[in-house]
């Protein structure tokens, strides 16, 4: 019985997965990958690469996204369509603390305190500047 674990182990010290949060990181990113490709081909009607009659969109590339989870950041290769857009269901679009962020910065910006300060502001609340916003 303890065969197969061993040798598990082994296989994931091999190519450099022997941490297991790392294993954790790459199965959940493995996983959701499989789900947005499934998903996608659902909403195109056809396969990667496949001609069908029932296609009734296109692919067109893929955007990074960083997705944080308990177990570290994970990075996704989101695909992106011809018409419309694809948004997976398994991330948030942005927290509620990002958007009321995003709102004061831009008030700030409206009523003309300078970009200086906002940055400082947005440095101290942990964050690593404005271009993360």
């Amino acid at each position: 019985m303890t065969g197969p674990t061993i040798a598990l182990k082994q296989y994931l010290t091999k190519i450099g997965l022997d941490d297991d949060a790392e294993f954790l990181r790459e199965g959940g990113q493995l996983i959701s990958q499989m789900l947005m490709e499934v998903d996608v081909e659902q909403q195109v009607g056809a396969g990667k690469y496949e001609r069908t009659p029932e296609r009734n969109n296109y692919r067109n590339g893929y955007r990074k996204r960083t997705w944080e989870t308990r177990v570290g950041e994970v990075e996704l290769a989101i695909p992106k369509l011809w018409k419309g857009s694809y948004f997976p269901s398994l991330l948030e679009p942005r927290r509620p603390a990002e958007k009321a962020l995003l709102a004061v910065v831009q008030e700030a910006y409206l009523k003309g305190v300078s970009t200086r300060r906002v940055d400082a502001l947005v440095k101290t609340l942990g964050l690593i500047g404005m271009k993360t916003l």
